[in-house]
């Protein structure tokens, strides 16, 4: 395919890929390294306005589709197949990518327009060396994609990694393993696709960990050949992950950021720190500004300036607080990550999702997501109420509203890696809890 890539007159320079998760999308991943071309993975869960931006900012000249409608409304020409993967040209003009780029990876970003981190090859195998050298000990040989290949974590931490240690990666399509778009996710069948593929490392999601152990609470089945699972994306309550433990799942917490190339700091055996995202991987220098994060990572000359709030502690593993931006203070002068409380509601067995306000009130106030529409309010009340127990009183949530839906990159209220965008959550719900309030 690389061959091929480099063959082709006029020679693609920024190749895009939007496919399902497989073997084919791996290819067309690593034969655009090989052939110096930008490679722009595109996720399935865009809306059309989201791809088209994806398309025009990146100059993107060449597609690797199997949809050719969808191609075609991006403004492609059908050019056959390479490799048995059809692709498709375009007249672009070309971009201003950063120097050195390998990959665009493009994030939901908080108005629900994609942004385009560039990332050169060095930057994304730095990572995954770092993340195979922690987990060294480990000897994992059999990893399972739960995300999608789009999104960098999986991409960075399980591909690549994989790679890096000789093991083998398996990557069915996203349906097999129980994940239907960005928020629609089946635990039993990932369960199923766990014992089936015997893996023995997996990447998840916080909403995903809480369904996982829900099913597994309720009577399925632990995974045996499952030796680590890392999750990250969000904040993840130290309770949620003893829960996770307890029923049987090898859960480790981690931290990362697309502009460093994915995974910053994690969890792992023999240095773990619950409530902590773990120690930086040695790829990574990390500090604190004013109570700020900030990273750099290999590769790169400037510290980034991650709008994460967060400190060290004296053994050297790192606290994450919440977003700068996020951050509430109450009518009595207090202040609030919503983060925190949000965390300590998804630990429940009922809650999948919750965004937490706040801002100039007495008290707090919540809109949750139930796991399935037929879980009753009065199971919702009990668990807020007990998430509220784990809290300070100044952190607590009062009053609370049921969500008409999830939190989705397709209605605008959630991103792909499951965070509440609050802002566009506030602008739907904010007048029904400024009622309740």
């Amino acid at each position: 395919m690389a061959a091929a890539l480099e063959a082709a007159r006029p020679r693609p320079r920024v190749v895009g890929l939007f496919a399902d998760n497989g073997p084919d999308w791996i290819t067309v991943d690593l034969a655009a390294q090989r052939a110096g071309a930008v490679l722009v993975p595109l996720p399935a869960f865009f809306t059309p306005a989201q791809l088209l931006h994806a398309v025009a900012s990146s100059g993107m000249d060449a597609l690797f589709c199997p949809q050719p409608q969808l191609a075609g409304k991006l403004g492609f020409r059908p050019q056959g197949l390479i490799e048995d993967m059809p692709w498709h040209r375009r007249d672009a003009v070309a971009a201003d990518a950063p120097q050195g780029a390998s990959k665009i990876t493009f994030t939901s970003g908080t108005t629900g327009t994609p942004k385009g981190v560039a990332l050169s090859v060095d930057q994304q195998w730095a990572v995954a060396r770092s993340i195979a050298c922690a987990l060294s000990a480990l000897k994992l040989g059999r990893h399972l994609c739960l995300l999608p290949l789009s999104v960098l974590l999986e991409n960075v931490a399980g591909v690549y990694a994989a790679q890096h240690a000789g093991a083998e990666c398996c990557v069915p399509p996203l349906a097999e393993v129980g994940v239907n778009g960005a928020a629609a996710f089946d635990a039993a069948t990932c369960l199923a696709a766990i014992a089936r593929y015997e893996a023995q490392s997996v990447i998840l999601l916080p909403q995903m960990l809480a369904a996982l152990t829900a099913a597994l609470e309720c009577g399925l089945p632990a995974p045996r050949t499952l030796r680590f699972a890392a999750v990250g994306g969000a904040r993840v309550s130290p309770e949620l992950l003893l829960r996770a433990r307890r029923a049987g799942l090898p859960v480790y917490e981690g931290y990362g950021l697309s502009e460093c190339a994915s995974v910053v700091a994690l969890n792992q055996p023999g240095a773990d720190c619950p409530g902590s995202v773990g120690r930086p991987l040695r790829h990574a220098d990390v500090r604190i500004v004013e109570g700020e994060i900030h990273v750099r990572s290999a590769g790169t000359n400037p510290w980034v300036r991650t709008g994460d709030l967060g400190f060290l502690d004296d053994d050297g593993f790192l606290h994450i607080h919440g977003r700068r931006r996020n951050i509430l203070i109450t009518s009595f002068g207090r202040n609030v990550s919503p983060e925190w409380p949000e965390s300590e509601l998804l630990a429940g067995r009922s809650i999948a999702q919750a965004a937490v306000f706040g801002e100039g009130r007495a008290q707090l106030m919540a809109v949750v997501v139930p796991v399935h529409a037929g879980i009753p309010d009065i199971v919702l009340e009990r668990e807020i109420q007990a998430a509220n127990a784990r809290l300070p009183d100044y952190a607590r949530v009062s009053h609370w509203l049921r969500a008409d839906g999830a939190f989705t990159v397709r209605n605008g209220h959630g991103t792909a890696n499951g965070r509440p965008r609050h802002a566009a959550i506030w602008q739907t719900y904010g007048e029904r809890l400024d009622a309740l309030h």
